[in-house]
């Protein structure tokens, strides 16, 4: 499992660490130039002392107290009068001012000069000089090298305390009972944390309206289950109890009508269900104009039964991205309303039209339609118009649904529900992709 805490120490004390090196290499090369600087004005004093007092003196004084430092000392005529090293391979001439030469032993820093009638070198090994440059870096880094480890162990206790409200939100979540949505407080919380707290109080958010929303879906289909149920078993008695064929005949038409009914009702509630948000659909390329079709011709012998001529007026070619199940249960809910609930000798009129690069599906009909201040909350769940209203078929009820599982579906494929009167006088509905 991979630790947000182990990971930003090992990558603080990788940057530490490349730090320290970066500083030692430039403490190292700053120093060096300073030795450097030093080690040439030593070179030179030592070369401007000479002339002072005689050569041999000052040979035999100077040859062991200056660590590395050879010198060969020529007269006028190029004669080699002194070598304090012979076994040093130096060059057996001299180059006047300061230069590098590279031996077997390594390189040299020479420094030559006229001296009275001689010409007099020195030359000191480098070496010596990264030596001393070496040293003054390790003196000036040694101290956070020695530091590393108690950094590590800072490092560690400062981000484990800089994720503790981390832990605090976990511990929250960890205890809270499963049914307890309310939001958690982001209160002293640091800055990069609320995001995190806010998105979970969404999320719980959204899970407090589906529970509400489940939880009113299952007592609203309970209520609504319980009263052809009870139909149905107080048929179930009435044909039980007939006296003759005709009584009993009466009440097993009733009992299928009963029984029709529940299940229209189940098979309303299961569209409503599948057409919830976190309902599993299967979205690809769909021709409205097939789908119609094929809603409608399912739909002409019902259609027939309940006298009501069912057609296509207009089919132009149009495609959607959807589930064609969920789009065949609209259109049928829409189709099957409009021949419903239109009285004997009305007509439904089905039409698809593209305006605009913007497909659009209307259903007409000749029947008594919606009233105005009705048209919203007819989309509402079990919601069924007053007793008051005019209906143009008496022969017929509803289960509160269909039009809910109309909309619904409709808002999972981005498109838009109106309803509107027709021309025949009847409803209109409209929906637009």
């Amino acid at each position: 499992m991979r630790s947000i805490r182990r990971q930003l120490l090992i990558w603080l004390l990788a940057l530490v660490i490349v730090g320290v090196g970066f500083a030692g290499w430039l403490i190292y090369r700053q120093a060096l130039a300073e030795a450097n600087e030093l080690f040439d004005y030593q070179l030179q004093q030592i070369a401007a002392a000479l002339p002072s007092e005689p050569f041999s003196s000052v040979l035999s004084s100077r040859s062991e107290s200056n660590e590395g430092v050879v010198i060969q000392i020529w007269n006028r005529n190029g004669v080699l009068m002194y070598y304090s090293h012979p076994r040093v391979p130096l060059a057996p001439h001299a180059e006047l001012g300061f230069s590098t030469e590279s031996t077997p032993r390594g390189e040299w820093r020479v420094y030559s000069a006229i001296v009275g009638d001689n010409v007099v070198q020195l030359a000191q090994p480098l070496s010596i000089r990264n030596r001393v440059a070496a040293g003054v870096a390790w003196r000036t880094l040694w101290p956070l090298v020695v530091v590393l480890p108690l950094l590590g162990v800072a490092i560690w206790v400062i981000i484990g305390r800089g994720l503790m409200p981390l832990q605090r939100v976990t511990r929250a979540l960890d205890t809270r009972h499963p049914e307890a949505l309310d939001p958690l407080s982001d209160q002293r919380l640091p800055q990069e944390v609320r995001p995190v707290v806010r998105a979970l109080n969404a999320l719980l958010a959204r899970l407090s309206t589906a529970l509400d929303t489940q939880k009113a879906f299952v007592a609203d289909a309970a209520h609504e289950l319980r009263t052809p149920l009870a139909a149905v078993q107080i048929q179930a008695q009435l044909v039980a109890r007939a006296q003759d064929d005709e009584m009993r005949r009466e009440a097993l038409a009733d009992l299928h009508k009963g029984i029709a009914r529940a299940t229209r009702l189940a098979e309303q509630l299961l569209a409503l269900a599948r057409s919830e948000p976190d309902g599993k659909a299967v979205e690809t390329r769909v021709d409205l104009s097939a789908l119609l079709d094929e809603c409608v011709r399912n739909y002409v012998l019902v259609a027939q039964e309940r006298g009501v001529d069912l057609g296509i007026e207009t089919s132009e070619p149009a495609t959607v991205t959807g589930d064609p199940d969920s789009l065949r249960v609209m259109f049928n809910n829409l189709v099957d309303n409009a021949t419903k609930y239109t009285p004997l000798g009305g007509r439904v009129d089905v039409a698809l039209k593209v305006r605009d690069g913007r497909s659009s599906v209307e259903i007409s009909d000749s029947g008594s339609g919606i009233p105005k201040e009705e048209r919203e909350r007819v989309f509402d769940r079990f919601y069924r118009m007053g007793e008051h209203v005019d209906r143009a078929r008496t022969d017929v009820s509803g289960t509160g649904l269909g039009l809910a599982i109309v909309r619904r579906i409709a808002d999972q494929h981005n498109a838009a529900v109106a309803l509107g009167e027709s021309p025949a006088g009847g409803l209109k509905a409209t929906i637009t992709f």
